[in-house]
């Protein structure tokens, strides 16, 4: 909240990575037979139709959120499990290389040792700068395997049946364990989910930006 400017220049990534998100795990069910998401208009880069007010307002002030989840009907698919899991990594993949993407553009346009003067410039960087970091949080942050991140569906997918069914029952208590570990961390100044995803967040915005980063 202290810094506007900043929200204001996270405003147009934010956007585009929850959209792309959604787009993927839309394009994955399509793919493996579920038209679901198409025939209910969530194929479209626009991102109205994705936003979730909750997550939305958590990813700009608590580095990490969601969009409203694209519906999957799973009658449609040969192999629910599987493919669940399938669609499940499409968002956290497509945020990936996204993320890879940005870091490409912010190496092109600020190269080592240049220097910006103009305010436009300084905030092109910045939010391609930006770009990188929020599509790396959100795909680590959704492949946490708490219900309904897409983790879970992917945990889900990996363990054998049996197990998968034990894990499953757990779902209903996912959302609430979820916003538990968001507020111990908006309380307490230490946020857990941070610290888990954090590392990885940094090491890769390292590595895609060959240093800038």
């Amino acid at each position: 909240m202290g810094d506007p400017v900043g929200l204001v220049l996270q405003l147009p990534p934010i956007l585009f990575a929850l959209t792309v998100h959604e787009v993927a795990h839309g394009l994955a069910a399509l793919r493996l037979g579920d038209p679901t998401a198409k025939l209910l208009g969530r194929l479209t880069l626009n991102p109205l139709p994705h936003l979730d007010p909750l997550g939305t307002i958590l990813l700009f002030f608590m580095g990490f959120g969601w969009a409203k989840p694209v519906p999957v009907d799973v009658r449609y698919l040969k192999h629910p499990r599987r493919d669940m899991m399938y669609i499940a990594l499409a968002g956290p993949i497509s945020n990936v290389i996204l993320a890879i993407g940005f870091g490409t553009l912010l190496r092109v346009i600020y190269p080592a040792g240049h220097e910006f003067t103009g305010r436009v410039e300084r905030a092109l960087v910045q939010m391609v700068a930006y770009g990188v970091g929020l599509n790396l949080m959100l795909a680590f942050f959704n492949m946490i395997p708490i219900f309904p991140l897409d983790g879970s569906k992917v945990l889900a997918g990996l363990l054998p049946p049996i197990a998968a069914a034990r894990y499953q029952t757990f779902e209903p208590m996912g959302p609430f364990l979820l916003l538990g570990l968001i507020l111990l961390g908006s309380l307490s100044g230490v946020s857990v989910i941070g610290f888990v995803i954090g590392p990885f967040v940094r090491y890769f915005s390292h590595l895609f930006t060959g240093g800038i980063l």
